[in-house]
């Protein structure tokens, strides 16, 4: 038998892998290790950086639970105060004073009010 050479053998692209929440979270917990890059993360785990980083980007909106991992460094949680908006009614102002009715928008200023009824009460 005659040899013909070398074969190069090709490996196919491993299956798409699916991470839990929980093995997340517990690898965004690596990388707030200080000292510890997400590369280095990455590479020990076998996945890419951006992965690392979307999944960070999750646990700091809340969407990732991220556990307790010894040496990680947690920033403290922030709560931020949104104002409230209450619907407004849309009722409407009704001054009536002698034979003239003024019809104003709820939402009209005390004071404009107040500056109306004073000038229809001083009218002859």
């Amino acid at each position: 038998m005659e040899a013909v050479g070398f074969v190069e053998l090709l490996a196919a692209p491993a299956a798409k892998r699916r991470w839990s929440d929980e093995a997340k979270g517990r690898m965004v917990a690596e990388t707030l290790v200080p000292g510890v890059t997400m590369n280095e993360v990455a590479r020990r785990r076998g996945l890419k950086a951006n992965h690392l980083s979307s999944w960070r980007t999750l646990a700091r909106q809340g969407k990732l639970v991220v556990p307790e991992f010894a040496g990680a460094e947690f920033a403290a949680p922030v709560a931020l105060s949104q104002p409230v908006e209450t619907p407004v009614e849309t009722a409407s102002i009704d001054l009536i004073i002698g034979p003239v009715t003024v019809r104003l928008d709820g939402a009209t200023a005390a004071a404009r009010v107040a500056e109306l009824v004073i000038a229809l009460q001083a009218r002859p």
